[in-house]
Order: structure tokens, then sequence, then C-alpha cells
């Protein structure tokens, strides 16, 4: 996984911590920071939160005062060290966005940040609230991300129109999750330049609707 130092020091994450209580955001960054450590050479499930707290040097409280379990600990640290290694560039046409944005993506699947998304994929296959967690601090807004650039394609003639927005979305991600499920072949640099390239052809609208 990405170094541990590449986590925000500021994020618009919110957890739920009790009301009167003023969140550190030292500690709070030591707790995040701790738990990309751990997760650097032990699972999701062989991590504790003793063992988070310990490596961060707080208590559990400390802990449990912010984050309702030790997967949300783990979500919201892959989150912002992910985020900020995976942004949506700007000023460029859709495709290009959309092209950069895969590669970036791929690239950090293809390493740590990979093999924790596959962990509480997994996890959430028994337990829900690992997924509906993840959901809604990761998958939601990322796609909302997505979104906004594909529908101003749409907009501006250079993606299709005749496709469902949700549905064109799916088919940019689905092959990335396939194969971090499966592992049945590499997420490597030749993937992403034949993904990025498929997509972008499947984006754009046909010759007769660009005028």
């Amino acid at each position: 996984m990405t170094s541990s130092t590449t986590v925000l020091k500021t994020s618009p994450i919110r957890t739920k911590r009790s009301p009167g209580r003023t969140r550190s955001e030292p500690a709070r960054i030591a707790i995040l920071n701790a738990t990309l450590n751990l997760l650097e050479t032990h699972s999701l499930q062989q991590i504790t939160i003793e063992a988070i707290a310990k490596e961060a040097g707080v208590g559990k409280a400390t802990i449990y005062r912010w984050w309702s379990s030790k997967v949300s600990v783990v979500i919201d640290a892959f989150v912002q060290n992910h985020i900020v290694q995976t942004p949506m560039p700007k000023g460029g046409s859709c495709g290009e966005a959309l092209t950069v944005h895969i590669h970036r993506m791929v690239q950090q699947y293809g390493g740590g940040g990979g093999r924790l998304v596959a962990q509480i994929l997994a996890e959430g296959q028994s337990d829900p609230e690992v997924l509906r967690e993840f959901r809604e601090r990761f998958y939601y807004g990322r796609r909302a991300m997505v979104r906004e650039v594909i529908e101003e394609g749409r907009r501006n003639g250079e993606f299709r129109t005749d496709m469902d927005t949700e549905f064109l979305m799916d088919m940019v991600y689905a092959p990335v999750y396939f194969r971090l499920i499966m592992g049945h072949l590499p997420l490597s640099q030749k993937f992403a330049d034949e993904l990025a390239e498929s997509a972008i052809a499947f984006l754009c609208a046909p010759a007769s609707a660009r005028g």
C-alpha cells in the first residue's frame, strides 16, 4: 500500500462522535496512519482496535469515541489515502479526465489499496453493515464524481446519450472490480491502457450524433 504519510491532514469525512467532544486532529491522523502501517503487514482480519491504539499511541476509548468498529477505522484510512491518489483531473476534455482517472485507479487497486478493498468487500459478504459503510463513506462519493464527468460529456456531445448514465458507469468500473475480486489477471499498466481506450470508445457518441 502507498505509504501512510500520504494520508490527508484534513478530510471532508465526518465520523460519529459523542456530543460535546472535540476531536483532536493529530490523534485522528495518528490513528489513520497507524491503521495503514499495520495493514502493510497484516490483513484486515488480523488487526485489532488494541493494535491500532498501541501503534497510534492512544487509548482504545479514543478510537471508539469516533469510530464504531475496526472496519470503520480501516475504511476511513483507505478513503483518505485513496482519494488523494486518484483525483479527477480538471481543465481538459471529459474523455481525458476519465482516462487519467482510470489509470490512477488501476494503479492504486493493483497494489495494497486493492488488496484492502478486496478484504473489505469479502468482509461485507457476511456483514452487510460493512458494505453499507463502504458504499456510504467511499463508493457513492466517487461514483458521483464520475457521474458528473460523464453527464458533462453527454451534454457537450462528447459522450453518447442513448444509454443510462448509471449503466455507463458500471461498464467503466466493472472490469476493475472483476479483476480485483477474481484475481485471475493482474491490474497492470497494460490493462489500464486497454480499459481506458475501450471505455472511452464505448462512451463516445457516434459520429452522426456529433453533427
